[in-house]
């Protein structure tokens, strides 16, 4: 079987490296004409994603075509395909177990997939792992993660000893020495201080799970963690430490003439970590992989990738387009078995003799422990870059197959994000709708890294495992929690959808059917399913417009070189550029490629810039200030305080003194102004100012404005140009409807709305040119985004002629009367009955009603005399999903899915007696929770999910009900237009 792959591998390696993966493709020609077409109407390569949850490996046959054939229904791009666990987590239930993972009725499952995704033409992609990292039952102690250990005796020298030293703690049976080594440990050599954060200095553990700044690592920063102490420590001088490894034989026994004085012998060595693969199916648990270590991965591709590709034949590289892993969860490793040797690689000098720092020794000072140990950190970080992630590409790219890992957090492991995306052929992260899990928006949102990558490195897909919670189950309002989170993640640079997540459940699951533990559930068990189109289509036309358009951006961030280094969400704006003006992050591998062009700062991808920020810790590489005074000469404008060091031992003395004259040099004399400039070359560094007062200061006009708001607060947007097209996507972040005077950097054009809720373009009627920006008044509805298109050259004189481009809206009349509302017997719901007004279900008295999940049609009668030109329905509020679909006089308006639920109903409303239909879908929540309980002794669904539990696992005293139904107000509106 290894040799059939072996020779698929020799054939692809004749094509250019995966030369048609989403990244490479040749774009189709895109000019206005072809933006209004596919916005209108997005072809199915605009789609969205998932991750489709092979859950358990519970799936069928007949499952897999369901599943797919709903997908291209809805105009999906393709699916992960993610086998994993999690059913039983968070005090859920357990579900039958399927074929193992990489088994042979699994891989038979996996290629009818295949199958059918070809029928239907679909791009699907694999994650190479059940659960979230790789490992598994395969992975003995020889290519599981690695950390170091030790044990340390002291002795009394002057004398000759023979010492059995004590084999440091070892787990999974797993111990291999690297070095013993001596120093003195006298009365006066005993440290006065500790280095704070050791365990996080070396890599033992992850740092958190939302991208936090970690730059407090290079500092001995005392943060009040607690941490045991264990016996003394020392200062430990390099010229005292003496290397005893080969007066120690294989039993640890140590035969050494120890000079005068107390010595404190260490013996270090590395064994594997605690962590196991997390989240996986039945039986697939089991060692996490050495993810700095090639041969561990090639040891895990052989033995699991290599069988289930070369199953899947003609559809590798063709049907099957994508390799995944999941995001960092898999604890702390700092040490592999060439990493001695990698160190010296990369940093230049030895480590052997610094490792009496794993104990909390000092060498030499505090300082240079600290300096040492950012370059042990930094090669953790180069060395997972390069042995894992870029190596996985290259075998991706063999089979003409590409990856697309979530390689850069937001758990805060080994990683320098930037790097590791740099060998993505699509670059992943997530974003989280509002959950008990992550209330606060920069625990949510992650995709500005992402982007940004992209975009300097000219990646054209950013994609997102989408919409994650963690406590919810089915309750998610889509207007108020979905859209709310995709518009704002759009503006940080998303472009495409991975919904987190479509579950597979066999129809023997019953419904709403087996679950993962956490996401917003989104799969054709869902009870709204049908009448997901509407939602879905403004995610597809959105995606159409961002996934092929040029960011512009003004800024460009750099976030220095440490380890870890992951960038958090968009409104970090670390380089003060928000409120008008936006910007992409870099890492120090792509700012070694910077160049200037025309005094812009031009990235790899031929992305560029205006002004370049350095971090404000004011410590760079070498490397990179070397590349600063290059920049500058070539004419950059730069904004950066003057660095006062360097955190590493790279390059020796030497290095700091060039260092220190190369900073005297760039920023001049003047060593304590707290603003300033200084002219360098061509260019000019400025310090003291953020990135935006610096634009506004050399009369660059900010790129979106809005009048007497300027800092834009509750409002976001993003630019794209298509050549000199330009389009605008401005999101109201608030849930109240919101009326602007918004200002675009872009004159002598006509400005266009274009609505992706339902495909409309039309002409703004209302706008003025002025100081070489064009303004508009733009009417929000809550959460409502609005596209705003710059294409038709206008004269320069040219202005609107309205005062605003939407209608104001007055009430017409309120419906008013008894409503007939029409349930689902199946779902325990009555065949009809009477409300005499509007209520939440959950308040009624009858049980049928008050824990129904499903559809419910609501009918009325009204009385109305037309005079005006435009008039609407307003349902008010609808609950719990928020989707309704209106049908007036037998004529269907079609769905609506976000407040305040408001459709044109001029063409279908007559004077005199109207009958108006309204279908209400609510989600699965409050027929679930009622089965919990036993309402009514007959239960309707089936499923692993407990709804008592909340997001920790903890029993609750009770389910609280999602308020469902339409509770209205239902308003005729007639529109007045200024």
């Amino acid at each position: 079987m290894k040799k059939c792959i072996e020779w698929l591998l020799v054939c692809f390696c004749f094509f250019c490296s995966c030369q048609e993966k989403e990244t490479d493709k040749q774009d189709p020609l895109v000019d206005y004409g072809y933006l209004k077409t596919h916005f209108q109407n997005p072809d199915s390569m605009y789609g969205l994603n998932c991750w489709w949850w092979w859950l358990n490996g519970n799936v069928t046959r007949e499952a897999i075509t369901k599943d797919l054939e709903a997908m291209k229904s809805r105009h999906f791009q393709g699916a992960m395909i993610f086998d994993a666990g999690g059913h039983d987590q968070r005090g859920n239930k357990t579900i039958p177990s399927g074929p193992l993972y990489g088994s042979k009725d699994w891989i038979d499952l996996f290629v009818f997939a295949l199958d059918e995704a070809k029928r239907l033409g679909l791009e699907m992609g694999l994650n190479i792992q059940s659960g979230w990292n790789l490992g598994g039952p395969c992975v003995t102690a020889q290519y599981a993660a690695k950390q170091l250990t030790y044990s340390e005796m002291k002795i009394k020298g002057g004398r000759s000893i023979q010492k059995r030293l004590k084999q440091p703690d070892a787990r999974r049976d797993f111990y291999k020495d690297i070095v013993v080594l001596a120093f003195p440990a006298n009365e006066e050599d005993k440290a006065t201080e500790q280095i704070k954060d050791l365990d996080l200095k070396l890599g033992f553990h992850e740092l958190g799970g939302s991208a936090p700044d970690c730059r407090f690592l290079l500092e001995n920063i005392d943060r009040g963690r607690k941490i045991s102490k264990g016996e003394d420590t020392y200062i430990v001088d390099l010229n005292k430490v003496i290397d005893l490894t080969d007066l120690m034989d294989a039993n640890g026994l140590l035969s050494w003439t120890a000079p005068e004085g107390h010595w404190n012998i260490m013996r270090i060595g590395y064994t594997c970590t605690n962590s196991s693969v997390s989240t996986s199916s039945m039986g697939w648990s089991g060692y996490v992989l050495d993810y700095m270590s090639k041969k561990a991965f090639d040891f895990y591709w052989d033995t699991v990738v290599v069988p289930v590709l070369h199953a899947a034949g003609d559809h590798v590289g063709t049907t099957l387009k994508f390799m995944e892993t999941d995001s960092w969860e898999c604890g702390g490793m700092n040490w592999t078995d060439s990493f001695a040797e990698e160190f010296h690689s990369f940093c230049g000098y030895d480590l052997r003799n610094y490792l009496p720092l794993i104990a909390g020794h000092i060498v030499t000072d505090v300082n240079v422990s600290n300096a040492f140990l950012a370059d042990f950190r930094k090669t953790l970080g180069h060395l997972v870059a390069q042995n894992h992630y870029s190596h996985f590409a290259e075998k991706a790219h063999q089979l003409h197959m590409g990856i697309q890992p979530e390689s850069a957090g937001p758990h805060a492991g080994p990683l320098d994000g930037i790097k590791n995306y740099g060998f993505s052929d699509i670059v992943m992260s997530e974003y989280w709708s509002p959950s008990p899990h992550r209330l606060k928006s920069q625990d949510r949102f992650f995709v500005k890294q992402a982007s940004s990558a992209a975009h300097i490195y000219g990646k054209k897909i950013i994609g997102a495992e989408s919409f994650t919670t963690i406590g919810p189950h089915w309750n998610d309002e889509l207007w108020h929690d979905q859209k709310s989170s995709f518009d704002h993640e759009i503006c940080a640079g998303l472009n495409r959808t991975y919904f987190h997540t479509f579950t597979c459940s066999p129809v023997s699951q019953g419904l709403p059917g087996q679950e993962y533990f956490a996401g917003t559930h989104v799969n054709p068990q869902v009870t709204w399913w049908k009448r997901s189109a509407s939602f879905i289509n403004y995610m597809r036309r959105v995606q159409m417009l961002v996934q092929e358009g040029s960011f512009v951006a003004d800024v460009l961030y750099y976030y220095g070189d440490h380890v870890p280094n992951i960038y958090p969400f968009k409104y970090r704006d670390a380089a003060g550029a928000l409120g008008g003006f936006d910007y992409d992050v870099t890492d120090e591998t792509v700012f070694m490629r910077l160049e200037v062009k025309e005094g812009r700062v031009v990235a790899p991808s031929g992305m560029s810039y205006r002004v370049l920020v350095l971090p404000d810790h004011r410590v760079l590489s070498l490397d990179v200030l070397k590349k600063v005074e290059y920049l500058l000469k070539a004419g950059a404008h730069v904004i950066g305080y003057r660095p006062v060091k360097m955190v590493t031992l790279m390059g020796g003395k030497e290095a700091h003194a060039e260092f220190a004259d190369l900073v005297n040099k760039i920023w001049g004399a003047d060593v304590d102004s707290k603003t300033g400039n200084h002219p360098y070359g061509k260019g000019t560094v400025s310090w003291g100012m953020k990135a935006k007062e610096y634009l506004l200061s050399q009369q660059v006009a900010t790129d979106f404005s809005i009048d007497g708001n300027e800092d834009l607060q509750g409002f976001d947007y993003i630019h794209y140009s298509f050549g000199k097209t330009q389009v605008y996507f401005v999101s109201n972040q608030t849930d109240q409807p919101q009326k602007i005077n918004a200002g675009f950097r872009v004159k002598e054009m006509q400005p266009e709305l274009w609505n992706a809720l339902n495909g409309d373009i039309r002409d703004a009627v209302a706008f003025v040119q002025k100081d070489g920006k064009t303004f508009l008044p733009l009417s929000f509805d809550p959460y409502g985004s609005i596209i705003v298109v710059f294409n038709k050259p206008v004269k320069k004189n040219k202005q609107g002629d309205k005062l605003q481009n939407d209608p104001d809206y007055e009430v017409a009349t309120t419906l008013k009367g008894a409503w007939t509302v029409y349930f689902d017997p199946k779902w325990g719901g009555p065949d009809s009955t009477v409300f005499q007004e509007l209520v939440d279900w959950t308040t009624h008295e009858n049980l049928g009603i008050k824990y129904y999940s499903g559809t419910a049609i609501y009918k009325n009668k009204f009385s109305f005399e037309k005079g005006y030109d435009r008039y609407f329905l307003q349902l008010g509020s609808v609950k719990d999903v928020g989707i309704a679909t209106v049908c007036l006089n037998g004529k269907k308006l079609g769905t609506v899915w976000t407040a305040p639920f408001r459709l044109d109903i001029t063409d279908a409303l007559r004077s005199g007696e109207n009958e108006v239909v309204i279908e209400v879908i609510n989600s699965w929540y409050n027929r679930v929770a009622g089965d919990e309980i036993s309402v009514g002794g007959k239960k309707y669904t089936q499923t692993n999910v407990v709804l008592r539990n909340d997001f920790k696992g903890r029993a609750k005293s009770e389910i609280a009900l999602e308020p469902s139904g339409l509770l209205g107000p239902v308003l005729v509106m007639k529109a007045i237009y200024k």
